[in-house]
Parts: C-alpha cells; sequence; structure tokens
C-alpha cells in the first residue's frame, strides 16, 4: 500500500536570517529548514516553481519525501509547515522534520469511500454524508498508507460509519481515543418531510 517515495531537490542556503531569506527568494528560490533526528538544523533553498507545482498537487503534508541535496546522503522528511504570503497565498517558507523508517508520525490519511452501488441506503436516494475527508493517524514514516478505505456495501438510511468501523493498515491508529464519526448516510430530503408529516 505505500508508494515509492518522492525526491525533492534542494540545496544549502549560505547564511541564515532574514537578508539571506529575501535573497533567496529574489533568485527564484523557497527558504527552508531541514531539522530533528538528532542533528543540527540545516537552512535550504527549494525551487519555488517545482515546489508550488508540488504544493498544488495536494497532500504535500501527508507525503514522505526524499531530500536530495548535492554533496549531502539523501535524507527522508516529512513536511510540518508551509509558510505563505497571506495576500499571495504562495509559499514564503517551508520546515522538514527528518525521519527515518521506524518514525512514528501523526499525519492526515484521506479516506476512500467504495461500493457505493452496493449500498441500499444510497439507492434508496440517501446521501453519503462525509464528516472527515481525511483523519490524522499516526503512521510508521517508511510505510505511509495513500488512503484508507470505507467499503459502503450493505450500508442503509440512518447508518454512521465510525472511525473503529474502518479497517486500518498494519501499524496505523487513530490520534484521537475516542470512536469518532467519518461519514453517515442520511435519509433523502423527501422522506424526511414525509416522515414530519405523518408525526
Amino acid at each position: 500500500m505505500a508508494k515509492e517515495i518522492e525526491t525533492l531537490v534542494a540545496e544549502v542556503r549560505t547564511g541564515t536570517g532574514k537578508g539571506a531569506a529575501r535573497a533567496a527568494r529574489r533568485e527564484g528560490k523557497v527558504p527552508g529548514i531541514v531539522y530533528g533526528d538528532g542533528k543540527e538544523p540545516l537552512a535550504i533553498n527549494l525551487d519555488y516553481n517545482k515546489l508550488l507545482t508540488r504544493l498544488r498537487k495536494g497532500r504535500f503534508l501527508s507525503t514522505l519525501f526524499n531530500l536530495h541535496i548535492e554533496g549531502q546522503d539523501d535524507v527522508r522528511v516529512i513536511c510540518r509547515g508551509v509558510q505563505k504570503d497571506v495576500v499571495k497565498d504562495l509559499p514564503t517558507h517551508i520546515d522538514f522534520m527528518r525521519t527515518h523508517r521506524a518514525s512514528r508520525i501523526n499525519l492526515f490519511i484521506h479516506v476512500n469511500f467504495d461500493n457505493a452501488e452496493a449500498s441500499p441506503g444510497l439507492k434508496r436516494g440517501g446521501t453519503l454524508t462525509i464528516v472527515r475527508p481525511e483523519v490524522e493517524l499516526e503512521v510508521l514514516a517508511g510505510d505511509i498508507p495513500d488512503h484508507i478505505t470505507v467499503d459502503l456495501t450493505g450500508r442503509n438510511i440512518g447508518d454512521v460509519i465510525h472511525i473503529n468501523d474502518i479497517p486500518l493498515p498494519e501499524g496505523c491508529k487513530p490520534t484521537i481515543d475516542r470512536n469518532f464519526v467519518v461519514a453517515n448516510i442520511a435519509a433523502p430530503s423527501g422522506l424526511v418531510s414525509a416522515d414530519h408529516a405523518e408525526e
């Protein structure tokens, strides 16, 4: 279920502080920092256009990347924050955390809903109400699932799908202890109105 790891290319940023960061932005770079795993923080620059393209693809904060820096060993990183220009909504700084395969990290994982055609509730005109399109899970950095799947087979109007109803990949667990709602199948509005009329 784990997918191939994408590579991000960066370069070491010479100098730190606002002056160096501004100079990087003038050169079409986005300044960033790599920290964690018991090592010194490292100031880096990433290509602005490549980073923007990847950010727009989505799921940037739940993707494990292979960070390649010329002259250094590649390192596995996860993005822990993207600062954006408040007016233009474009990246101005990025934070990465180093990980290794056995690191346990909290990530938001996408929820897929399968077999809608096998749900009696949806066939009768019920509506699938998605409460959480993503759920936060504690996962192994070396084995991040692309998504988790809710099987809608046999689901009826009024059914509520909780996190404990969803089979999670091995090594994954919810970050919240309670059995929270992920989705439900609501009655069609016509059926609700008819019920109220009878009452």
